[in-house]
Order: C-alpha cells, then sequence, then structure tokens
C-alpha cells in the first residue's frame, strides 16, 4: 500500500504519536532507523513497517509505503530516514528477576537510553522508572537505546514501594552516594547475586527519602580532580562491576 497524502487517517495517527497522550491510549510508539525497526522485528514487538516509496525490507509484517513528505512529517529527526517501525507497548507492572535498577528522577533523554543499554548488557532484569523521570517513549531516549528497549522488563513505580518489597524479598538495595559509601570494586561475589540500585538525577542524585531505604551506598572510586560522571556513565560502571 502506497500512500500519498497527509489527510490519510493512518498518516495523521502516525504524526499523533510524537504526543505522549496519544501513545498512552493506542499503546504503540514509533522507532526510525534500520536497526531499532529489525530489533523490534525480532524481539516480536513490531506491528507494522513503514518504509519511504521504492525502500525494500522484506520482513513478514504488514508494510506501508509513503512518500518522502510524510517521512518529514512522521519523523522526529532533523535529517529524516526510510525506515520506520509501528510498535507495540508493553505495559509491564511487576518486577521480574533479582537484579533490579531503579532510576530515581532521570532526565536526560540520552542518558536513559544509555542506561537502558548498559543494563542489558550487564545482566539487569528489571529497570524501574521513578517519578520524575523522562518518558521512555521519547523520540530521543529510544535513539539511543539502539533497540535494546526490547529486550529488558522496565516498569514504572514509586521507587519507595520497590523498594520496601525488594526488603520483603531480603534483596539488598544499595544507593549512589560518595559519603560514606562503599568502592563498588570492592563489593564481594555475594553481594552481586541479587540488589536493587538505585542511580539518580543528573544534578541532585538520588533523593534523600530513598537514600534513607538504602541498605548501603556505593561509589566509584576516580582521580579526584573529576568532580563527578556523567549519570550513564556511572551507572554502567557500577553495573559492570557488579556483573563481574
Amino acid at each position: 500500500m502506497l500512500i500519498t497524502s497527509l489527510e490519510n487517517e493512518r498518516i495523521k495517527n502516525y504524526i499523533k504519536l510524537k504526543d505522549k497522550k496519544y501513545r498512552k491510549k493506542t499503546n504503540t510508539f514509533l522507532v526510525e532507523g534500520l536497526h531499532s525497526v529489525l530489533e523490534a522485528y525480532k524481539s516480536g514487538n513490531l506491528i507494522e513497517l513503514i518504509l519511504e516509496q521504492d525502500e525494500v525490507l522484506p520482513l513478514d509484517i504488514p508494510t506501508i509505503y509513503v512518500t518522502r513528505d510524510i517521512i518529514n512529517k512522521i519523523s522526529s529527526l532533523d535529517t529524516p530516514i526510510n525506515v520506520l517501525g509501528l510498535c507495540k507497548i508493553n505495559n509491564n507492572k511487576e518486577i521480574i528477576g533479582s537484579k533490579i535498577l531503579m532510576l530515581d528522577g532521570i532526565q536526560d533523554p540520552g542518558n536513559l537510553g544509555t542506561i537502558i543499554r548498559s543494563s542489558v548488557a550487564f545482566g539487569v532484569t528489571t529497570i524501574v522508572l521513578g517519578n520524575n523521570t523522562v518518558d521512555l517513549y521519547n523520540a530521543k531516549v529510544l535513539r539511543a537505546t539502539q533497540g535494546m528497549i526490547f529486550y529488558i522488563n522496565i516498569i514504572n513505580k514509586d521507587l519507595k514501594d520497590v523498594i520496601m518489597s525488594l526488603k520483603e524479598k531480603e534483596i539488598p538495595v544499595y544507593g549512589t552516594k560518595v559519603e560514606y559509601g562503599e568502592d563498588v570494586r570492592n563489593f564481594p561475589n555475594k553481594d552481586k547475586k541479587a540488589y536493587g540500585l538505585v542511580v539518580g538525577n543528573e544534578g541532585s542524585g538520588v533523593s534523600s527519602d530513598v537514600l534513607d531505604l538504602c541498605d548501603k551506598y556505593i561509589y566509584i572510586d576516580m582521580d579526584s580532580r573529576v568532580e563527578s560522571l556523567n549519570v550513564s556513565v556511572a551507572t554502567s560502571i557500577i553495573l559492570y562491576e557488579l556483573n563481574r
């Protein structure tokens, strides 16, 4: 099917997916680029393939062909690409596994996307997005995940409730904080088998009421001339160490 009109109802719906409320209403979102589309397909999350006319991508999935003008309207990129995918939102609500990463107010989309990629790389089983964390389906978040959003359980939940449920299961909770913290490189293996890890906002870190609930504080030992690391970099290092 080739669609050439911006007034087509299907095209209008694609454009509306830039709005968080419409994504929530329809339980769908768009990904852009060949890599992300292929990951969506391999994971069973791709509903519809959207290609610029004359583009060829032989996937066993309903395919819509559109003009360059329509691609420009649908896309969130300054320089749109010619492969997009309509995907389903997985409304996960339960914690899976015993390696839980909790995000307390992460605001930068690129940071969230990178954290998701690192979580898949280093064995996290569930990511919990706390209050005031950037929308998971923000276009910049999706691009930064490089399709890894489809390979990990991600839920939205109040972090204090999650921490209390982990404590009931006797899973230790670690908060990222330099003061009174333990160097993550010195963690014994027994403390890495199951954990809840809390990382915080780019500017203010983990909120005090959440830190108060943590069993232990951890930090990354580094050159004293460096005041701090980007939260996605720091999280990646900590997850790597906990996965060793």
